[in-house]
């Protein structure tokens, strides 16, 4: 993985958010997951620079992530999120964009496709879970996992980088040897920020009320796709199915040797399916 590119930094109605701008052409933003030292960059620095070779990428650090403000929310998250990310989007003269994201970052996309349509092109969406309910939905156990895991590497004696590879590897990539080590440093220095690790430490929920989105999903104009790894570790591919047929305009790509990372474990692979789409005809 390249050097991060260089930084910026603008206001999200209120929030302070940090952001990378490569390349030219349609504006395309990236929303990243939300495990432990997570950044735009560590999730989309693989895939990136082949998607602005034809489009102005915007990767963004999500609200309490990477170089973002790490201030608590109150209220229901995901309409904070796709409140303060709509605000980015004004402050950064972008009426409307395609969105590419992963995980956390795909909830949050999700519900401002619906809260706020005039602004969404199209959706990508990779291992997100918006919807708690349905023959298809997240048994308990895998619905707490990232949760689980987030209070497991905190806990205890505290972060460490074999700690961190364990999270990666067993939920997030297919294929453990294939884990770059830069990845890992970038990951497990991320996660000893101490904004982090504070918000991490409280006891009541600093991240906001958690939000079902079954009401919205429906509400979606934009052609979503939802690309998912058979061997995703928290949700299979029944579940983006079942949400894929919840949308007007939803799609399903399913790609082999992957799990919940797919956009770096295959960058490649994952470029090509993702252009075909969002370069179709709306």
């Amino acid at each position: 993985m390249t050097p991060p590119p260089e930084s910026h930094y603008a206001d999200g109605a209120g929030i302070r958010y940090h952001y990378h701008d490569l390349g030219s052409g349609p504006d395309t933003v990236f929303l990243h997951g939300g495990g432990p030292g997570c950044t735009a960059w560590s999730d989309f620095g693989p895939v990136a620079p082949l998607f602005a070779a034809d489009r102005r990428c915007l990767l963004v650090d999500i609200h309490q992530y990477g170089k973002s403000e790490k201030s608590r929310i109150k209220g229901p998250m995901w309409d904070h999120h796709a409140e303060k990310t709509v605000g980015l989007l004004d402050t950064l003269g972008v009426a409307r964009a395609d969105f590419v994201c992963n995980s956390w970052g795909g909830t949050i996309a999700l519900n401002l496709a619906a809260k706020y349509p005039g602004r969404v092109r199209s959706l990508v969406v990779t291992g997100s879970m918006p919807v708690f309910y349905g023959p298809l939905a997240p048994l308990p156990e895998r619905g707490h996992r990232g949760r689980a895991a987030r209070d497991a590497y905190y806990g205890g004696e505290g972060p460490t980088r074999e700690k961190m590879r364990k999270l990666i590897t067993s939920l997030e990539w297919y294929d453990a040897d294939a884990l770059p080590e830069e990845t890992l440093d970038m990951r497990y220095l991320q996660s000893l920020d101490e904004g982090e690790r504070e918000l991490a430490a409280m006891s009541d929920s600093p991240r906001g009320e958690w939000q079902d989105l079954t009401g919205e999903l429906g509400r979606i104009e934009a052609p979503t796709l939802f690309m998912w790894g058979m061997h995703d570790a928290f949700l299979t591919p029944d579940y983006p199915l079942m949400l894929a047929r919840m949308l007007k305009r939803g799609n399903l790509h399913v790609m082999d040797q992957a799990s919940h990372h797919l956009q770096e474990e295959r960058p490649r692979e994952f470029h090509s399916v993702v252009t075909g789409f969002l370069n179709s005809p709306a």
